[in-house]
């Protein structure tokens, strides 16, 4: 058995340690977010955070996510209340056909954890490995400042304000 943290859930996993994470993640979890795109580790579909890192879990063996918290864009908010980076991609309409889109949400969120005021250039550097055909480039910039926006406003709150969510 594998022992895996997925979204802050403990999971004991009965696979074979050189299974992609990406397999398990949609397979045996049911979390399908991340998405199977080239299998290489080349279009960054398959993103996600293993250990605060972003990883591209269909070259990930998972045996190297033992122990380590395990985060898929399922982890960032639900339907009901979705998190900053995701109302800021609805309501910037930033995505077309989805496919890409949770791999650099992932990537996004692994930016803003570093720094609620990145230059349009930190953002195009972090999203440089990933692959996308739609042509929504300039909606994602801004659902990802738009974003950052709101966190930064979040963790400006007053003392004593009930705190709107977790950014992190």
């Amino acid at each position: 058995m594998i022992e895996l943290r997925v979204n802050g859930r403990r999971q004991s996993i009965a696979a074979d340690p050189d299974t992609p994470l990406l397999y398990v993640l949609r397979g045996e979890l049911q979390l399908n977010a991340a998405k199977y795109g080239c299998g290489l580790g080349q279009c960054g579909s398959c993103a996600v955070l293993v250990g605060g890192e972003v990883a591209f879990s269909c070259v990930v063996p998972v045996l190297l996510a033992e122990n380590k918290e395990v985060t898929t864009l399922e982890g960032l908010g639900t339907e009901d209340e979705p998190g900053p980076l995701q109302r800021a991609f609805i309501a910037e309409q930033a995505a077309q056909c989805g496919y890409c889109i949770p791999g650099m949400m992932i990537r996004a969120h692994a930016l803003l954890r570093k720094t609620l005021t990145p230059s349009d250039a930190q953002i195009r550097q972090a999203l440089q490995p990933h692959l996308c055909r739609c042509g929504t480039h300039m909606r994602i910039l801004r659902a990802i400042r738009r974003a950052a926006q709101e966190m930064r406003s979040a963790s400006a709150e007053p003392l004593g304000t009930a705190p709107r969510e977790s950014v992190l």
